[in-house]
């Protein structure tokens, strides 16, 4: 289990949903976080209601300009937790350029330039926490998840890399992947979700990964999560008669 009592957290993506829920944990149980989201009145607003030693930091993950400022701002951190993220459901024969491209520029993109600020003073210092939020929906192609599903796997690979650089290091790397939860995001869905989970109830599994300093990653909802994990040991012929 982790002291939390005096550490310093950056969540990346914290003004709402899933970022929200977690940074209010982390807060609580006695970390002090710095908030970013590209609402600069909406982080103030969520900080203000902090239990414990909260700042906002306005930032957007799609500017390198922004993110260096920011990482400038923030200073020396015991953690990182990068949550931010867009989407549009979307299959290829409804393919919109500039969505597609959003969600690879923030969701993964976003990912690279903010590590590429915090990265090497963690391996400088030889300490650090890294947390990546990848999905269920970037274990294997899905259809009607062009631009999301790929920007997620590609997230879920560099979380991978970098636990394997950093395996022996002093700096602890995790991995998150949540299936459905319910925000403004998942709001645009015109099909059922099954295991729809509340911000809250992701957060508690995030922040009980966090908790863990053995555990590398966690799929969630579990039951859920099984048939995502499993078919990545589907031969292709079934996989997409099933799933296509």
């Amino acid at each position: 289990m982790t002291d939390w009592s005096g550490k310093r957290y950056w969540l990346v993506g914290a003004s709402e949903g899933l970022g929200l829920a977690l940074a209010r944990k982390l807060n609580a149980a006695g970390a002090e976080v710095v908030l970013s989201a590209r609402n600069e009145t909406r982080l103030a607003e969520v900080v203000a209601e902090m239990p414990g030693r909260a700042q906002a930091l306005p930032m957007d993950v799609a500017s390198d300009e922004s993110v260096a400022q920011a990482a400038k701002a923030v200073g020396q951190l015991d953690g990182i937790v990068f949550l931010a993220g867009v989407y549009w459901p979307m299959s290829a024969q409804e393919w919109n350029a500039e969505q597609v491209t959003a969600m690879a520029d923030v969701n993964f993109t976003g990912a690279v330039r903010v590590l590429g600020q915090v990265v090497p003073d963690m391996v400088a210092r030889g300490a650090g926490h890294i947390v990546l939020t990848g999905s269920l929906a970037g274990f294997r192609g899905l259809p009607g998840a062009i631009g999301y599903g790929a920007s997620k796997a590609a997230v879920m690979s560099l979380a991978q890399s970098l636990r394997a650089d950093l395996w022996r290091s002093g700096i602890h790397v995790q991995l998150a992947n949540p299936g459905f939860i319910k925000t403004r995001l998942t709001d645009k869905n015109p099909f059922h979700m099954p295991f729809l989970m509340s911000p809250e109830d992701a957060a508690q599994d995030m922040f009980e990964l966090m908790c863990d300093n053995s555990a590398f990653d966690r799929s969630f909802p579990w039951l859920f999560s099984l048939v995502f994990r499993f078919s990545r040991f589907l031969p292709n012929w079934v996989y997409y008669r099933l799933f296509a």
